[in-house]
């Protein structure tokens, strides 16, 4: 194994667009996804590996990737089309699925998710990329969070889950309860199986697993930016449970080191995956190595996480989740996700062969940049410039499109229809402030994001000279989730007002 912890500065790497993890000598650097697939979950099937994240109220949800090594991360499906109650047509901050488990078992790939407000539920699909089956609730429940099966080796099932304390009102506790085989339901209440408020504070997110006769209950603790990661484990499934901390941040610059999947490799080694959380970026992914000691699983370098370490499996190709998009395929790239539930006919890829049209939809009195038809992706890196052409024609008096950049708060370039004309416009929230008349039907979008999150717009006319709009934004968290950026076709009007048509969506390193 490698024994240097340089950050990515330090070895001399940018962390600019696109961020690559592989190094290319059998090495690796983290984060080996520099996105904010929060919460994420892996399993290992046959040597291949693939991860489920958390994805609130952006659909399709429970992001699928797939791994040959656990370094190199490709996108390869959703589990959820859309989240399963129609409040979800709206746009709700910090709702919708949170830290979800992945499992194979009877042959079969599973999901248990939570929506923190409605209760647990469980879909399944024969393979990772689907389809999956349409959601079932297993258990109705406000609070119920971070659900995790596990199937024993008698063929009893059992779920693990935590407590959300702004729904139930009750935090610190994790529960087994038993649980029908086929993961349709409950059988029981239960047991409360770890409660130590004192010395792990905010404990939630379990998985559950079992080796050479203990079972474990791996379980983050401390709170999302500073917390760390504990094991629980005992020789009975209900306990009690003795503790250890396995990761915590240390000397290291890696906060909050915790929530993920213990996995081994075919050959036996183990890996943590795990979430950084790094502001304005979301909750980026860590690959840790661990060494059993005396049963436990220390991760890391001696239980502080790693920042360059030996690759799991050397020789795989070099891969990275998908953002550029020409929408020359006749479907979505699976980068892409709205702001809320969707319907099939909010875009066509066919009505203009190469262009992405967006239907123009009614925003009502809501803010323009949380509408929820917004058309997003995630920040891939820490510093990176998007362009974007836009053909204008199609829209109808009172309708705007544009870039967009969103999270508490948001802000965009767009072009605005009126009675008379075409007019580039900003905005911020609900403010709007007029920049200049658009003599033509074509117009480019530029945005470059700094370290930091800091963003400034710039436009163009046809193939004129990018024109920089004079106020900077500052792109800002959302709720539970990372800033995101993406297009905008939205009306004030009650009705649909015409559509957009957008010729590409590239990702660039920051000029």
């Amino acid at each position: 194994m490698l024994t240097s912890i340089e950050s990515p500065t330090q070895t001399g790497r940018a962390l600019t667009y696109p961020w690559q993890p592989d190094l290319g000598d059998g090495s690796y650097c983290n984060p080996v996804v520099y996105a904010d697939y929060s919460d994420p979950d892996v399993v290992q099937v046959a040597g291949h590996y693939f991860m489920v994240a958390s994805s609130f109220n952006s659909t399709p949800g429970l992001p699928i990737l797939y791994s040959h090594d656990l370094v190199n991360w490709t996108l390869i499906g959703h589990a959820l089309k859309n989240l399963p109650h129609p409040r979800y047509a709206e746009v709700q901050p910090g709702c919708g699925v949170w830290a979800p488990a992945i499992r194979h078992h009877a042959g079969k790939f599973w999901i248990f998710f939570p929506t923190p407000d409605e209760g647990i539920y469980m879909t399944t699909a024969a393979q990772p990329a689907g389809p999956w089956s349409e959601p079932h609730l297993v258990q109705a429940g406000r609070g119920l969070i971070d659900p995790c099966p596990f199937w024993d080796d008698d063929g009893r099932a059992y779920l693990a889950h935590a407590y959300a304390g702004s729904r139930a009102g009750i935090k610190h506790r994790l529960r087994i309860c038993p649980m029908a085989p086929d993961g349709t339901r409950l059988l029981g209440e239960g047991q409360v199986v770890f409660h130590e408020p004192e010395r792990h504070p905010t404990l939630e997110g379990p998985k559950f697993l079992k080796r050479e006769g203990w079972y474990y209950l791996l379980a983050p603790a401390g709170g999302v930016a500073t917390g760390w990661q504990v094991a629980l484990r005992s020789q009975n499934i209900y306990g009690p449970y003795e503790d250890r901390v396995v990761l915590s941040q240390g000397t290291t610059d890696i906060n909050g080191p915790h929530q993920g999947a213990l996995v081994s490799t075919r050959r036996g080694d183990w890996w943590f995956v795990h979430f950084q959380d790094v502001g304005v970026y979301g909750r980026v992914i860590h690959l840790q190595p661990v060494q059993w000691q005396d049963g436990w699983p220390i991760m890391g370098r001696a239980g502080e996480p790693v920042r360059h370490w030996a690759k799991p499996i050397s020789g795989q190709p070099v891969a990275i989740p998908a953002t550029s998009d020409d929408f020359t395929a006749p479907i979505l790239g699976l980068q892409w996700q709205w702001n809320a539930n969707h319907a099939d006919d909010w875009y066509s890829l066919v009505a203009r062969p190469a262009w992405l049209r967006l239907q123009v939809r009614p925003v009502g009195a809501g803010n323009w940049v949380q509408a929820p038809n917004l058309l997003l992706q995630k920040f891939p890196a820490r510093t990176f410039a998007v362009e974007t052409e836009l053909d204008v024609t199609g829209l109808e008096p009172g309708a705007m499109a544009g870039l967009v950049v969103t999270g508490r708060s948001g802000a965009a370039v767009a072009v605005r229809r009126g009675i008379t004309g075409y007019e580039v416009v900003f905005i911020v929230d609900d403010r709007e402030q007029g920049l200049a008349p658009l003599e033509t039907g074509l117009v480019r979008f530029r945005a470059t994001v700094a370290d930091g999150g800091l963003t400034h717009f710039f436009y163009a006319a046809g193939q004129q000279n990018w024109q920089p709009v004079p106020e900077p934004f500052q792109a800002q968290v959302g709720v539970w989730v990372g800033a995101r950026i993406g297009l905008l076709a939205a009306t004030r009007e009650t009705t649909a007002a015409g559509h957009a048509d957008f010729k590409r969506f590239q990702f660039l390193p920051l000029p």
